[in-house]
């Protein structure tokens, strides 16, 4: 007799390891112990190594199995050795989530190079970096699922404020998505994008300490407000899972409606 199917079972990661970049806090955090409750087995990383401990600390408490590395994806070398000391601990490599960001919310002709380099580095280098030393092991096995986390600003142009350096590199960070998808989709790896609202984290402190931007952004928002870090766990969990296995190259947008308008 046939077991009878359950739609459920295809939201399990269960065995598979996942590398979930700047998940001390918000989204990655997020994304860490939401992949953990399906099953996967964790490396947290953050640039904040106690953060990133304390992260897998609270999956490990759950029944969970995370390692946290101390992880400044600016630095191309430490990624690599990251990758490698994961992919040694954990035996393989399944899903990457690149989410580590920064900003910098300042106009244009006083946006200096350095501004620049640092944006790229962080936002979209570093990505690259991940998709690639994750992308061997995946390629090798024939099975793999990456998750880029791009933001609505990736696919317009912002507006209420300047920040080119985020704009760009979340925008490059799309087609990176859409690239990789294309060549790797033959071999068994899939690469998909999700492109955030504003949502509370640190990255939106500032911001939501001005009550004019505060209302602004959420004008502009059809659903009236800005997201939580767990409104992003099921579009996360839905493009790491078979759920999703005839999914690639796309960018889920979770924005309250923001790109609908």
């Amino acid at each position: 007799m046939e077991t009878p199917f359950n739609v459920f079972d295809l939201f399990r990661v269960d065995g598979d390891v996942a590398l979930v970049t700047g998940a001390g806090s918000g989204i990655g955090k997020m994304a860490a112990t939401t992949l953990a409750s399906a099953g996967a087995r964790v490396a947290v990383t953050d640039v904040d190594g106690d953060a990133a401990k304390t992260v897998a600390a609270e999956i490990n408490h759950a029944g969970g199995d995370a390692i946290a590395y101390a992880l400044d994806v600016a630095d191309e070398s430490a990624i690599v050795d990251t990758i490698a000391k994961a992919y040694a601990e954990f035996g393989s490599l399944c899903i990457l989530v690149n989410n580590a960001g920064i900003t910098r919310r300042i106009p244009t002709e006083e946006f200096s190079s350095q501004d620049w380099h640092d944006i790229l580095d962080v936002n979209l280098t570093a990505a690259f970096v991940a998709c690639r030393e994750a992308g061997r092991h995946m390629l090798a096995a024939g099975d793999g699922r990456i998750i880029n986390v791009s933001s609505i600003m990736g696919l317009s142009g912002g507006g209420l404020f300047p920040s080119i350096g985020y704009y760009s590199t979340k925008g490059a960070l799309v087609n990176l998505t859409r690239g990789l998808a294309a060549e790797w989709a033959p071999r068994g790896v899939r690469v998909n994008a999700i492109a955030p609202t504003f949502v509370k984290t640190q990255l939106t402190v500032k911001l939501r300490e001005d009550e004019e931007m505060v209302a602004a952004i959420e004008g502009r928002t059809p659903m009236g407000r800005f997201a939580e870090p767990e409104e992003m766990a099921g579009g996360i969990l839905y493009l790491a899972s078979r759920a999703s296995s005839m999914v690639t190259g796309h960018v889920l947008a979770i924005d309250g409606g923001w790109l609908a308008i």
